[in-house]
């Protein structure tokens, strides 16, 4: 009898044994942190060590229980690594795959959580060389407006929507493992292509970012600005929250995705100009109309949700 007890003791030692060994985290923000946090939380991973430009914000993630360690430098971070997160802003994703691609281990595997991916593949095909695929794209759809190790918590993720995009040279094995980790962090699982991936977002997720950037930046620029604001209802508010966004990853993200974005402000000004020629013609039934028309769109799709 004691046999077997310890026999099921030890198979369930087998059983808690942390999908990933050591976890590498780029960038310990609101999504790296919270990723830790949820992993953690789920005895999904043993180690966690954080690398970052700023020293006090990995201190702080240190404090808090977010990583484990801090790396001196990115060579060390990843040596024996068992996945390697890029959660920094996008411009600096090809400066930490050169850094980091000569001391990675054949079996490490390097993710992000960028929201475009044309970029992010084609970077990591340039330096990750012979280590290509075992790099899989992927994007969590979730966050908020605010930033760094401080904001991060573990149910960031859940019940949240994430895209991995991999492309012909991507282990399955690879992307296997990620998306098993997004998913203990609370997230449900889609693929899809990198281009139609990045056209979805310019449309649904960085227009809407410019246009509340652009609308607090013409209210902002009257001269009786401060009147104006003081005056705002909760339209105002509402529609312009993302706007306390950071303005870094705002521009990265903006740039990376620079022609679907273009086309998306192209279409959207062309909404606009339409609004606008009704208004002038004074035709409030053909506004009204379109009014509806979008208030009815809007209303299936949060039935949907």
């Amino acid at each position: 009898m004691k046999k077997k007890s310890g026999a099921r003791k030890g198979g369930a030692q087998a059983a808690r044994k942390p999908l990933i060994g050591k976890l590498v985290i780029f960038g310990v923000g609101l999504i790296g942190g919270s990723f830790a946090l949820a992993l953690k939380e789920q005895r999904a991973v043993a180690r966690v060590v954080g690398v970052g430009r700023s020293r006090a914000n990995l201190l702080t993630a240190r404090r808090l229980g977010i990583i484990d360690e801090i790396a001196a430098d990115a060579a060390t971070a990843v040596r024996d690594a068992d996945v390697v997160l890029l959660a920094v802003p996008l411009a600096q994703n090809a400066a930490v795959l050169a850094q980091i691609a000569p001391h990675l281990g054949p079996q490490t595997i390097v993710t992000d959580a960028g929201s475009t991916k044309l970029d992010i593949i084609a970077q990591a095909r340039r330096y990750l060389g012979a280590q290509f695929g075992r790099f899989v794209p992927a994007h969590p759809i979730a966050g908020t407006e605010k930033s760094g190790a401080k904001a991060a918590f573990a149910a960031l993720f859940r019940d949240h929507e994430l895209i991995v995009t991999p492309v012909r040279e991507t282990d399955p094995q690879a992307v296997k493992k990620v998306a098993a980790a997004w998913r203990l962090a609370g997230m449900r699982v889609n693929k899809m292509d990198a281009a139609a991936h990045d056209r979805m977002f310019a449309l649904v997720s960085h227009l809407p970012h410019v246009v509340a950037y652009a609308l607090v930046g013409q209210v902002a620029g009257y001269k009786d600005a401060q009147t104006l604001l003081a005056h705002t209802g909760g339209g105002f508010r509402d529609t312009t929250r993302i706007a306390g966004s950071s303005p870094e990853m705002w521009r990265d993200i903006c740039l990376s995705n620079r022609d679907a974005l273009l086309q998306a402000l192209d279409d959207y000004l062309a909404e606009f100009e339409r609004l606008r020629g009704l208004l002038a013609a004074n035709d409030g039934a053909a506004l009204e109309q379109r009014f509806a028309a979008a208030r009815d769109a809007r209303a299936r799709w949060l039935k949907r949700k």
